[in-house]
């Protein structure tokens, strides 16, 4: 198993360097704000007060704080993996399994990493490769906090076509 640093590689990769059981730590990492959040949900039309009421927060949630809605907190890791997995792909093939296990409050830092689960050339599109990851989002206490598996289509390095 290899572990990649986002520090010190470039952007994507093409199919070869993906070998299954490699784990990439996706650097850096994200803190969330209220505004950002805020924002996301409105944009999206996911205005509920779970999100966006800070009194309803203190008064109905365990905790007493906002949660950061999950597409975001899903957008936001699935972001932060395309320089070190998917930057040079040339189609998403599809996510599934997305999970939203602990909850992510305002100001809380979202890291995350992936691991190659698959990579095989594909039957149909000569010179690419189909690439599987699952990707994990901790937050800064190292809590799991988001799960899911995508896929991706990538092309082949010059030369093994």
């Amino acid at each position: 198993m290899t572990i990649h640093d986002a520090r010190k590689e470039r952007f994507g990769r093409a199919f070869e360097d993906f070998v299954v059981g490699d784990v990439f730590r996706h650097w850096p990492g994200r803190t969330i704000t209220e505004a950002e959040d805020h924002a996301f949900c409105l944009l999206t039309m996911a205005a509920s007060p779970v999100h966006l009421d800070a009194y309803f927060a203190e008064t109905e949630l365990p905790g007493g704080r906002n949660l950061i809605v999950g597409t975001f907190i899903y957008a936001a890791l699935l972001g932060m993996s395309v320089p070190d997995t998917s930057g040079r792909a040339v189609a998403a093939l599809g996510t599934e399994r997305l999970r939203h296990l602990a909850p992510l409050h305002h100001g809380d830092t979202l890291y995350g990493e992936s691991t190659v689960v698959e990579a095989r050339r594909s039957a149909s599109r000569p010179g690419l490769g189909v690439v599987t990851i699952d990707t994990r989002g901790y937050n800064q206490d190292r809590t799991l906090v988001t799960e899911f598996r995508r896929s991706f289509l990538v092309p082949l390095k010059e030369g093994d076509q």
